[in-house]
């Protein structure tokens, strides 16, 4: 177990290796030159030559690649053009609403989709069945911003149940935090708990039919226990994988919620930057997504081992 553990740890080395090169490479690659489009139009040839130097299109490519990687190791991710400031503080600031909205969107989606998904397959063919495949179709075809209009329309403007926009700190008390969370959550999750849904019914259906089920049925076990205990621990692994993946969702999903819902986090901070061409800060929070996405990653391919004793080996 401790050699799959090393293989898999060493083998996300490359992956953000790969991911740095091209976080790097948007300045390079984006189209025009970025210290023009940033001086903006009044701007002199002289600030078009500092802007220039200060993102280092002076220098060789691979120079500054390397000296950009040596700060990231040092915990340095550069200095906003537009603010000043050091970005690692600008994402601190704004990292917690983000970090929220994901958890809670991850553990409602888990909560709610997995158990739709089970009793799917375990009613087969029947009325629950076609209603969780219409809500998960229904799911992939609403765009997250409309689901967030709506909700925000009918559940905090008519029915004033839940804040319209903005963030509480978890500081200040767990109720004000999760209200303002409960409406971006179901919106960003939506997607979420459609793509979970469909692949526990999927799975479930494949292991009900297997020789232990049946096994398990004659001898008398209850009816939950065989569809938790036997089929769904066996069923666990696309299950878990598919929640690994589905993470690029919630990162994706969070621009458009936070732009929805007026929440202060990185999704936010990333659209401001796009706007402003603030090359630093759309790097920082592009390599910071990519690192928590492929650290998830890690983490779901290690509890393979928890489900699939087999890997461990």
């Amino acid at each position: 177990m401790f050699a799959y553990i090393v293989r898999r740890v060493l083998a996300t080395i490359p992956v953000m290796a790969i991911v740095a090169l091209f976080v790097f490479s948007l300045l390079y690659i984006a189209p025009g030159d970025p210290a023009a489009v940033i001086a903006g139009d009044q701007a002199t040839p002289a600030d078009v030559e500092r802007i220039r130097q200060s993102l280092g299109l002076d220098r060789p490519f691979l120079v500054r690649f390397g000296e950009w990687v040596f700060r990231i190791l040092q915990g340095d991710l550069g200095v906003s053009i537009f603010t000043n400031l050091p970005v690692t503080r600008m994402i601190a600031q704004r990292i917690e609403p983000t970090l929220s909205l994901m958890v809670v969107t991850l553990v409602l989606a888990v909560v709610i989709a997995v158990p739709m998904g089970v009793v799917a397959a375990w009613k087969h063919g029947s009325w629950i069945d076609r209603l969780v495949m219409a809500f998960a179709v229904l799911g992939f075809s609403v765009p997250v911003f409309v689901v967030g209009y709506l909700l925000a329309y009918y559940f905090a403007l008519q029915l004033d149940w839940f804040p319209v926009q903005g963030y509480t700190p978890f500081s200040e008390g767990f109720g004000p935090w999760f209200r303002n969370l409960v409406l971006p959550s179901i919106a960003l999750g939506g997607v979420y708990i459609a793509l979970i849904a469909r692949i526990t019914r999927a799975t479930m259906l494949e292991v009900l039919q297997q020789d232990y089920i049946r096994t398990a049925r004659a001898k008398g076990a209850g009816q939950r226990t065989i569809l938790f205990l036997h089929a769904l621990k066996n069923a666990a692994v696309p299950i878990v994988t598919v929640i690994g993946i589905g993470v690029a969702l919630l990162i994706g999903g969070a621009v458009v919620t936070e732009s929805v819902f007026a929440i202060p986090g990185l999704g936010r901070l990333t659209v401001d930057a796009i706007l402003r061409r603030d090359y630093p800060v759309i790097q920082g929070v592009i390599l910071l997504f990519s690192f928590v996405y492929v650290l998830v990653n890690l983490l779901i391919d290690l509890s393979y081992t928890l489900f699939d004793p087999r890997i461990r080996y």
